[in-house]
């Protein structure tokens, strides 16, 4: 069984507390965004393009028979590529309620990563948030229409 987003939480910040200064976290979280799997070209499209970043980033949703949504992401910035792979870690293979039940900004205060990045990079990450939240709402509702 997978682990919820708080026990996927901990684990972050149980890694990232092994890291005594800001600059070897970010290579850290540059080293998670190079585990990502590359997005096939199909996928980067304008219905996956996550807007209110600085960089290009994409960012794709699939609908498991389960319910679970799986999301897929890819960045041309290698920072921005860690900051997908963490928010995969918290959102991906979970159920919508349990997206939107996460308290995203909590997250990113507990590790740190709220002060650290600047102002720029906060608001793509608030972004892909948002998005994130919002194909899960949508998701979610549908599968509450179809009686699921």
């Amino acid at each position: 069984m997978s682990p919820t987003p708080a026990e996927a939480l901990n684990d972050l910040v149980a890694e990232f507390d092994l890291l005594d200064e800001w600059e070897e976290r970010y290579r850290y979280v540059i080293d998670l965004g190079r585990e990502l799997q590359p997005l096939p070209t199909s996928d980067r499209s304008e219905v996956n393009k996550v807007r209110g970043c600085a960089s290009q980033v994409w960012l794709a949703t699939e609908p498991q028979p389960d319910g679970r949504l799986v999301f897929r992401g890819d960045s041309d910035a290698h920072i921005v590529r860690g900051l997908i792979a963490i928010l995969l870690r918290l959102y991906s293979g979970r159920r919508p309620a349990q997206i939107l039940e996460f308290d995203a900004r909590a997250a990113l205060s507990a590790l740190g990563l709220s002060s650290a990045l600047s102002a720029q990079r906060s608001n793509g990450l608030v972004a892909m948030i948002q998005r994130i939240r919002r194909d899960a709402d949508a998701l979610g509702r549908a599968s509450e229409t179809l009686g699921g």
